[in-house]
């Protein structure tokens, strides 16, 4: 499979549905996920999967979310090793949203939007594409 690593820098809400979609069904380790306070950013490390590629694919992606002011938990996991499904991330004023399975979510509150989306390893093909049942 090619280095098809993906970057995405995110000034506004249309571009983070772009980013919502592209990160729908990631899998993220509770303990993955990072305030750092003093920088004003939150971090997660997710192992993606690939909508955008031809063939079943996953890859290790950091979202980076800048200018944070606050961060809010709800339903959060007292395991760090729980793995969380992230199903959308969205926008609202100066808050973004981030949907996990399970009624868990995180709301960030930022001076605005400011989301970098970066690939941190090449794509690897995975047997199984996530599936929804409604």
């Amino acid at each position: 499979m090619p280095d098809d690593r993906l970057t995405l820098l995110v000034g506004d809400a249309a571009d983070l549905a772009m980013v919502s979609a592209l990160m729908q069904d990631a899998i993220v380790r509770a303990g993955d996920i990072v305030w750092a306070r003093r920088e004003r950013r939150l971090v997660l490390i997710a192992s993606r999967f690939c909508w955008d590629a031809a063939a079943p694919a996953r890859a290790r992606t950091a979202l980076r979310i800048e200018t944070v002011q606050k961060v809010e938990r709800q339903r959060w996991p007292g395991d760090p090793d729980a793995a969380l499904a992230l199903l959308s991330i969205s926008v609202a004023d100066d808050r973004i949203t981030l949907d996990f399975a399970d009624g868990v979510s995180l709301r960030v509150t930022v001076e605005c939007v400011d989301v970098v989306l970066e690939d941190v390893s090449a794509p690897w093909p995975v047997k199984h594409r996530p599936h929804h049942t409604d």
